[in-house]
């Protein structure tokens, strides 16, 4: 039992610190702040979009993390369906001519298998852990 309290309490440190930079650098581009959005050069704006979505819903699965809520593994699911089909529409996006950088595709699977990572670490920590109980 305290090692489940120990993984969640981790899990909720990095993907804090995940979302909280996320959260800052989608929401630097959408808004203009600090001249990011000239210094990302040809960046798509519904993956921002989808990026600065998700990072709220990581602060709800931190949340979930640190109160071993059941539904955590539900909100970042959710957070990874919304990443997959915003990477489905980026690739359609791409194959009809649409002017990307490279990183994005990069960066989207990291963004995908880093939230499936925490979906299985909440769901075999949090969801599990509430069936003995």
């Amino acid at each position: 039992m305290k090692n489940k309290k120990i993984i969640n309490t981790v899990s909720a440190t990095i993907l804090a610190l995940f979302a909280l930079l996320t959260l800052f650098l989608s929401s630097s581009v959408i808004f203009d702040w600090f001249g990011i959005r000239a210094k990302e050069g040809n960046y798509v704006l519904f993956i921002v979009c989808a990026n600065f979505i998700c990072s709220i819903i990581y602060i709800f699965a931190i949340y979930g993390f640190l109160k071993s809520k059941k539904w955590t593994f539900w909100v970042l699911i959710v957070a990874l369906g919304i990443l997959i089909i915003a990477f489905i529409a980026l690739l359609l996006y791409v194959n009809n001519g649409g002017i990307y950088e490279a990183k994005t595709i990069k960066a989207m699977v990291f963004r995908m298998l880093v939230t499936l990572s925490f979906s299985l670490i909440a769901f075999f920590s949090i969801k599990q852990n509430s069936a003995i109980n």
